[in-house]
């Protein structure tokens, strides 16, 4: 017989009548470090749970903490506009073109922009040709910027206000100062994409940059077809560059 099993009788036997009474201390005894065992244990697996959802907590407020606001986003944009512009002439069309290209990726939302001046027409395109529009359309966004903003007599950005609209974007309102002329209105349309904003649409003293270029390219894409589209754009990018 092990020992393990002997223990009965050696509680009861060789403790003589007080055997009963030590093998009922030693079972509350058990019970006692068992049921503790168990609260240690299910206190620490709490606890873990705790520091890991802390830690999420923590991750996610740094991650709000470290977003940019609509506002933040444009106006983060409109002093990249501006440094290139300072350093316009020295750099060139090409060294503009270099130095925009961050900048307008980091804002502006391209390949969602791009699928709304084709409207019904993006559905109609294979994947290779969206996503030929979208990579000829950004070189299209940078070389405007780069052409539009080419040099620096006093210029700067002055925030207006921003408002809410009711499908949850934003539309930050500034104005263009323009030393000697008037001032141009600028009216940026955002959308929230992740944990940051991305403009959609620029509206320049009334006139939506979007309409306009739905209007054009919807048209040029019914009745002339995608490559017609391509080249035309082509076209502009290279007239930009040019002048």
């Amino acid at each position: 017989m092990t020992a393990w099993m002997q223990l009965p009788r050696i509680l009861f036997n060789d403790c003589g009548y007080g055997g009963p009474v030590v093998l009922k201390k030693l079972m509350n005894t058990y019970w006692f470090l068992r049921g503790f065992l168990i609260m240690v244990l299910k206190n620490m697996k709490l606890a873990v749970v705790f520091m890991f959802l802390l830690f999420e907590a923590a991750n996610a407020f740094a991650a709000d903490e470290g977003a940019a606001t609509a506002k933040q986003v444009v106006e983060k944009f409109q002093a990249d506009l501006i440094a290139v512009m300072k350093d316009g002439k020295k750099l060139g069309y090409a060294g503009r073109y270099e130095k925009l290209k961050d900048p307008v990726s980091n804002s502006h939302e391209l390949t969602k922009i791009a699928r709304i001046v084709v409207g019904k027409e993006w559905e109609k395109l294979s994947e290779e040709q969206q996503q030929k529009l979208v990579d000829v359309f950004s070189r299209l966004s940078i070389a405007s910027y780069a052409h539009n903003f080419k040099d620096y007599s006093g210029e700067s950005f002055v925030f207006d206000s921003e408002e809410e609209t009711t499908r949850g974007g934003v539309v930050v309102h500034s104005h263009f100062v323009v030393p000697g002329d008037k001032p141009v209105k600028f009216d940026y349309m955002l959308k929230e994409k992740g944990t940051s904003w991305r403009i959609i649409n620029i509206i320049a003293n009334g006139v939506s940059d979007l309409a306009l270029k739905r209007s054009e390219y919807t048209t040029i894409l019914q009745r002339e077809g995608f490559d017609a589209l391509i080249t035309k754009i082509n076209e502009k990018i290279d007239n930009y560059s040019k002048q």
